[in-house]
């Protein structure tokens, strides 16, 4: 079999190619996201308009929030950002399963007492509670048994408030299904129609930790991140994973197989905006991501993260690029090519950051393009606007 490549003019927007896309969105491109967090939320929802085959991957390191009491209480991988991933899926409309989506998207009130929070679980999961009566069955069954299944599982001191009853699913399916996390993603994805594939970079439960250039090391995504904590007081030096909260022990993941495969077949891979270390940089440092990224002929696209980034203390729109090649170069080989890692650097010099003089001709000596385009709005400003970026992303693939 003899491979061929063949290039094209791009316009932006392609209006042409959104078009077709939004036309037959099942038929639409497969676009790789590396992403945690909630930057992409806005766009995941737009984006499955045009496409239903997108593949977003995200990681299970969160350590703060309800996912902190949760991996406390069931040892298990964070689950927060993968159910906001499958909720921005999800097939909210008519034709879609509506009130499966709203009951997922519930949480449980943060101003009432523990009583009465058990009392509201126990009735969702006796299917009485007017959130769970309108799904039919067998779908309402299957829910209530597994909210059923958390209550025996559940400590007795555990914090309810603020519960999300998504959350509390896929954790009852991860300890039904053996811990094995690809399974419940699987059935969660079904029961609310996810248009897209939603899968966690490894299934590993680990934490995220930094070593900081004054010497400090920080221990967990929630004390990295400057939003349930202090922000940083020293750049970032080194980032890695640890297999506990409690003491400093550098391990490594691994990817597996199936989810080299995920990146192998996607048609666009894309490096969004969002906080640089704990939702970008995560779900590149197991092991074989870099190579993976490396062997995938399709275009690689990084949107910098405009706005403030706690995370990113010291470091310029330009440091994020060599940045983000410098950690994908750690898996893929310090001698790789940086077209073979990234292709394309979107900006708006106008409405947002420009990149320097310096910095675009090192990016055009090594073959990456900067493309100067409109991607901020005034309402949007300091940060993309959705329709802008997806309209970006669909008209290279």
């Amino acid at each position: 079999m003899k491979k061929i490549t063949v290039s094209r003019p791009v316009t932006f927007p392609d209006v042409l190619r959104i078009r077709r896309y939004e036309r037959a969105p099942e038929l639409g491109p497969k676009i790789l996201f590396f992403s945690g967090g909630t930057a992409l939320t806005d766009i995941s929802r737009l984006l499955k308009k045009y496409t239903h085959n997108s593949i977003h991957l995200v990681t299970p390191f969160d350590s703060g929030g309800s996912s902190a009491i949760l991996r406390s209480a069931f040892d298990m991988p964070a689950v927060g950002d993968l159910r906001s991933r499958l909720m921005a899926l999800a097939d909210d409309t008519i034709s879609g399963q509506p009130e499966v989506f709203q009951l997922f998207a519930y949480r449980l009130p943060k101003d009432q007492k523990r009583k009465e929070l058990l009392a509201q679980l126990h009735a969702i999961a006796a299917g009485k509670d007017p959130r769970i009566k309108v799904i039919k069955n067998p779908m309402r069954n299957l829910i209530c048994t597994h909210l059923q299944m958390f209550i025996e599982a559940m400590p007795d001191k555990f914090d309810l408030k603020g519960a999300s009853i998504g959350n509390l699913l896929i954790a009852a399916g991860y300890l039904n299904n053996r811990c094995q996390l690809d399974q419940v993603i699987f059935m969660f994805s079904k029961l609310v129609n996810v248009q897209g594939q939603v899968a966690t970079t490894v299934n590993d439960r680990l934490h995220l930790a930094a070593r900081l250039e004054n010497g400090k090391t920080i221990l967990g995504q929630h004390n990295i991140t400057g939003k349930e904590v202090g922000p940083l007081d020293s750049p970032i030096a080194d980032f890695y994973l640890t297999q506990s909260l409690d003491k400093d022990q550098p391990t490594t993941a691994r990817l597996q197989k199936k989810k080299r495969k995920l990146i192998n077949q996607a048609d666009l891979i894309c490096f969004p905006p969002g906080s640089f270390y704990s939702s970008l940089a995560a779900n590149l440092l197991p092991k074989g991501v870099g190579a993976a990224i490396r062997d995938t002929d399709c275009p690689k696209v990084y949107f910098p993260s405009l706005g403030e980034d706690p995370e990113r203390i010291g470091m310029s729109l330009d440091d994020t690029v060599f940045k983000l090649l410098d950690i994908l170069r750690k898996d893929a080989g310090e001698d790789c090519p940086a077209d073979k890692l990234l292709n394309f650097v979107f900006i708006d010099s106008v409405n947002g950051v420009d990149l320097k003089p310096a910095s675009k001709a090192k990016l055009s000596k090594a073959g990456i393009h900067v493309v100067d385009t409109r991607l901020v709005t005034p309402q949007s400003a300091p940060y993309y606007e959705p329709n802008l970026l997806v309209s970006s992303l669909l008209s290279l693939t």
